[in-house]
């Protein structure tokens, strides 16, 4: 629709009159009709008219109104000295999530799968702002609802204002989400599996701990344990992670803060197979989930696995380790490939330049540690009498400190004359050139007897893949601490930052698809700069125009934006929406 002049001259005077006409499709070519006669009309008034027309021709072209809008008059006599900005927000990483969400189908899956109940707000939205807070900016449900929120874009985006998101709808979202961690999993897996062409032949799985501040004493999985985060004086869970070859993550689950990580292979296998069903999955694991039973209850059901090994075994491949016949796969690193004595296994022995150099230097540190500390408990025995258990204690507690060289000293404390304690020590040579010879060096385990060592060593290696899965959590997601005190709202915490991993994933696969590289952050926190702002324009009239503009983005983030192919809007919609609520 639009309008159209009808110049009348009458009285010798010329005279303006305005009528709104439709144009319309016939079989015989389009025709126009007159839908209402307007009268005469000043500037202002035909601008309102023909926004309003243009709104109602988009209705009807679209079914519906969009979030963005460009219905604004076209031209309008502005009072320049008067022009403002109002309300600048974060805009740009928030949409970016947002677009990731619909990219995967998150939101359509949570929309049908949390039903609709009494709550004026869908759980389904209010599980989106936590997973796109948690991407943007990691933070507690209560400074999402008093600060982060109305900060950010969110309320544009969603179409929620910032009276509906307080901490308890937040909390409530959180107990909603919940029950539907299995069904999220599979959906994710086939989703991302068909979406980027995954293929999930290696699964690699890994184990971390997360700690809590604060005492925890309701919930039951909080335990002391091996801190991975070097917080021992904190209560902690673990989590066991199942991601793909390429880091996309497709399961993990929750345990106690001390469990052994042997003891959650079992379990974590046998949940991966009544959930995808037994395939001819290979299993990578670290040799720290490794031992003879778990070998075992992979080897029973004809399970494939490729697995580091505890370097004591090192010891049965000495004679492996003197000869030559190493393949070298790129520069400083060698595999040799040697077949197991039971036979239906294959060993691969891995040397590493940089890793000897590495361990080297350590071995190295802590030997002169060790040196300088018997030299000053030996001096002290021979300055002043010293009990022998003390002297003993002392040793143990400085070897200990030390361990990774504390075998290559051999130390006899004993009583002398007046119950002096007598100090000895000396260096085990022969432990000095096994560790010469055994520095840089490890052993892989497999059953998959038809692959090279190379391809061996290239499966197990990425197991890195489930090292930065938890770096990226504990680092740019936040994972930890945890506050939580509810068992259930830990376990919802954990699945919301899961969430947000998987679309972190989901952006490094556009961008390699894209070819713009595989690191992610850089891309999110480039557009993560893009800002929206209120531009208020004061007219002639004193009426005043409120324009929801979108920063234009700079060359680089416009490059990015179109490569990963999506399509940043330059207008909002500026209708309130709180009435609705």
């Amino acid at each position: 629709m639009f309008i159209r002049p009808i110049n009348v001259r009458k009285n010798g005077k010329d005279h303006s009159y305005w009528s709104l006409v439709e144009s319309y499709r016939t079989s015989h070519g389009p025709r126009q009709r007159t839908v209402s006669y307007l009268s005469e009309l000043d500037a202002a008034g035909r601008l309102g008219v023909q926004s309003a027309a243009e709104e109602q021709s988009h209705k009807r072209r679209a079914g519906q109104r969009g979030l963005f809008d460009n219905t604004e008059p076209r031209w309008v006599e502005v009072d320049t000295k008067r022009v403002r900005v109002e309300n600048v927000r974060d805009f740009g990483g928030y949409w970016l999530g947002l677009e990731l969400i619909k990219s995967i189908g998150l939101d359509r899956f949570l929309a049908k799968a949390i039903p609709a109940g009494r709550e004026s707000v869908s759980w389904s939205e209010m599980v989106q702002v936590l997973i796109l807070c948690r991407l943007n900016f990691p933070s507690s449900e209560l400074h999402i609802a008093e600060h982060l929120y109305d900060a950010s874009g969110l309320e544009y985006l969603l179409g929620l204002p910032s009276s509906v998101v307080d901490d308890n709808r937040l909390y409530r979202a959180l107990d909603a989400l919940l029950p539907h961690k299995e069904s999220l999993e599979v959906f994710l897996k086939e989703k991302l599996g068909n979406l980027f062409e995954l293929d999930y032949d290696i699964v690699l799985y890994d184990v971390t701990s997360v700690y809590f501040e604060g005492e925890a004493k309701r919930n039951p999985q909080a335990k002391r344990g091996y801190s991975r985060d070097k917080r021992f004086d904190c209560k902690q869970v673990c989590i066991a992670l199942v991601v793909s070859r390429e880091g996309i993550p497709f399961g993990y689950e929750v345990f106690d803060g001390n469990r052994n990580d042997v003891t959650t292979v079992r379990e974590i296998v046998e949940k991966v197979e009544s959930r995808y069903g037994k395939s001819r999955r290979i299993w990578c694991l670290d040799r720290g989930m490794i031992s003879e039973e778990t070998v075992k209850f992979l080897r029973a059901e004809g399970r494939r696995y490729i697995v580091g090994t505890p370097r004591s075994m090192l010891k049965r491949f000495e004679r492996e380790l003197l000869a030559d016949s190493w393949q070298e796969i790129y520069e400083g690193l060698e595999v040799k490939s040697c077949q197991s004595p039971e036979g239906g296994e294959i060993f691969v022995l891995c040397r590493s330049r940089a890793r000897r150099e590495k361990e080297s230097a350590i071995h190295c540190r802590f030997e002169n540690r060790i040196e300088s500390g018997l030299k000053e408990i030996e001096a002290d025995c021979n300055r002043r009498k010293r009990d022998p258990l003390v002297i003993a204690k002392n040793v143990g507690k400085l070897l200990g400190r030390n361990s990774r060289s504390a075998g290559l000293f051999k130390v006899e404390i004993r009583q002398g004359e007046g119950g002096r304690a007598r100090l000895k020590w000396r260096k085990v040579e022969s432990w000095r050139e096994w560790a010469n010879r055994s520095e840089g060096c490890y052993l892989l385990r497999s059953n998959v007897t038809d692959w090279s060592a190379q391809d061996l060593w290239g499966a197990y290696i990425q197991l890195t893949q489930a090292e930065n899965a938890f770096r990226i959590q504990k680092s740019d997601l936040k994972i930890r601490p945890v506050w939580h005190q509810k068992g259930e709202r830990v376990h919802a915490h954990i699945l919301v930052c899961f969430l947000a991993y998987v679309l972190w994933k989901s952006l490094a696969q556009l961008c390699k698809r894209a070819g713009i590289g595989d690191e992610p952050r850089r891309v999110f926190d480039e557009i993560g700069r893009i800002k929206t702002v209120d531009v208020i324009l004061p007219t002639r009239e004193g009426n005043e125009i409120r324009l929801r503009c979108v920063a234009e983005p700079t060359k680089r983030q416009r490059v990015l934006i179109e490569r990963l192919g999506l399509y940043l809007p330059r207008r909002l919609r500026t209708r309130k929406c709180s009435e609705n609520f």
